[in-house]
């Protein structure tokens, strides 16, 4: 038989399988995270009917190279085009990522853990994060209580699990009052009774702050310029006039109804509050009127502010022990809103005499006294200056959305976002090496390197692009091109099979 019958079939059969590897590219154009692959072709066997020989000096004849009849081609190498980026196509949904680079994401498929550059990602029935490609789970590090990540073996991002389906209340502990205090300003004359020693009226200053429950209260503050003024400096009174509950009830006061006549009167909850010193008071002796529910405090819930008169410039409020507060703030701690809820039992932080902490820390020093037409402009935040302390109420699970370092933040009701977990990445130092699996992904083998179990963040080795899915690296025209020249390398090996079956016909014959 002749040998070129077998050189057309090892053709055919190779370039058979150029074609199933261009078919499955082109099939799979549109596949997210899809890698094309390429095929390669090498020469096989060599039949050898005559060594090479040297030159012989005594003979004087020259040398000769080998014969040799080659025995076809056979694949070589089927390559996966793995490095190649995909071109990303936007989709504005907050859990698709396109990841850029050469890393990828790891997800775990029962027991195995796989790596894949599909980023469509979506939650399961138990809160797990998974890639809607494959169905299997993305892997990474858990945040701690405080949002911290802590990158250990990776695991399961089990993100809207029953731990983070709600933000837990925090209380507000500082708030910042600003803005300015016009000594023109009309009301800041205030009225103090000589009885009593009560003083009605002045500019209101407000501020929200919420208990150790999430409880949302109102206080409401009065400031008057003080009676005696010292020379280079002028002072301003600040009183608590009331506080107020979620439901715009006075926390002092309680509405009582007659059931039978219907006649409303007002008593005393019993509720007592400190602002600025170690005493503890309420309701102003005698000041309750039962009818209106109308109320004055006790004069001793009140406190100073100090600024230069030359500059107008904040100077100071009393001093505090606590060096971080010193000079700049006033305590307002409510010791309790009736007999039984104080201390211990209170759902306010209480204030610590020995430490200088606890309660709500109104810092006042970023409040100025200039000139400004005779009308003060003052406003207030929950926190410190630098933004800290504010507290929150509390909120339920909302949504989740993701980063460009790979972090899923949740998203709450009550406004807050909190860090949920963090996915981890893999690189490898041969990434064509990587074994399809299907479905989009890819498993580790002795060529490619092994996966660490701890995986890396997205940024050491590429990055993210959120809202988009990196699409398949697949080239039209291309993979066309390289059918054309497949389908004639096919039909050119198929005429080397017909041409040798004309010959061998030809060699039968001679017998006749």
């Amino acid at each position: 038989m002749m040998r070129s019958l077998y050189s057309g079939v090892a053709g055919l059969k190779t370039h058979q399988t150029k074609m199933d590897v261009i078919g499955n590219n082109i099939a799979n154009t549109n596949t997210v995270g899809f890698k094309s692959s390429s095929v390669n072709f090498s020469d096989t066997f060599y039949q050898t009917v005559s060594s090479a020989s040297g030159a012989n000096a005594e003979l004087g004849t020259a040398g000769t190279n080998a014969k040799q009849i080659g025995l076809g081609s056979q694949v070589a190498s089927i390559t996966t085009n793995i490095t190649d980026q995909g071109g990303p196509s936007t989709t504005n949904r907050a859990l698709d990522i396109a990841i850029n680079g050469s890393a990828f994401l790891v997800v775990r498929s029962g027991t195995d853990t796989y790596f894949t550059k599909s980023g469509a990602l979506n939650v399961d029935e138990a809160g797990n994060l998974y890639c809607t490609t494959n169905g299997a789970t993305v892997q990474g590090w858990l945040a701690d209580a405080d949002g911290n990540i802590v990158k250990d073996t990776v695991k399961d991002l089990a993100i809207m699990n029953a731990e983070n389906s709600s933000y837990a209340p925090e209380a507000t502990t500082a708030v910042t009052v600003s803005g300015n205090i016009d000594p023109n300003d009309t009301k800041l004359e205030g009225t103090t009774n000589a009885t009593t020693g009560i003083t009605t009226g002045g500019q209101i200053v407000s501020f929200s702050f919420f208990d150790n429950l999430g409880e949302s209260y109102t206080a409401k503050l009065y400031i008057t310029k003080s009676a005696n003024q010292t020379a280079g400096t002028t002072t301003y009174d600040i009183r608590v006039a009331d506080i107020l509950n979620s439901d715009s009830q006075s926390i002092f006061v309680k509405k009582n109804v007659d059931p039978t006549t219907g006649a409303v009167t007002y008593s005393e909850t019993g509720a007592t509050i400190k602002f600025g010193s170690d005493t503890a008071a309420g309701i102003a002796a005698g000041s309750l009127n039962a009818t209106t529910g109308e109320f004055s405090l006790d004069p001793g819930l009140a406190s100073t502010i100090t600024f230069s008169s030359q500059t107008g410039d904040f100077v100071s409020t009393p001093t505090r022990t606590n060096a971080e507060f010193s000079g700049k703030a006033i305590n307002l701690s409510i010791v309790g809103l009736d007999a039984t809820n104080t201390g211990v039992n209170s759902s306010f932080p209480q204030y610590d005499a020995a430490s200088d902490t606890g309660g709500v820390n109104i810092f006042l020093n970023k409040l100025t006294q200039y000139s400004q037409g005779g009308t003060s402009k003052i406003s207030s935040v929950k926190g410190d200056p630098d933004g800290y302390d504010a507290g929150n109420k509390a909120g339920a699970l909302s949504g989740i959305s993701i980063d460009q370092e790979g972090k899923i933040y949740g998203q709450y009701s009550n406004g807050l976002k909190k860090c949920l977990a963090q996915m981890a990445f893999a690189t490898f130092a041969n990434p064509s090496g990587l074994e399809s699996v299907g479905d989009s992904l890819f498993a580790a083998t002795l060529n490619s390197g092994e996966f660490d179990g701890v995986g890396e963040e997205v940024n050491q080795s590429g990055s993210l692009t959120v809202g988009a899915l990196e699409m398949s690296n697949v080239d039209l025209a291309n993979e066309f091109t390289q059918m054309i020249t497949t389908q004639r390398g096919f039909q050119a090996n198929s005429r080397i099979i017909t041409t040798s079956d004309t010959m061998l016909e030809e060699l039968v014959n001679l017998k006749r």
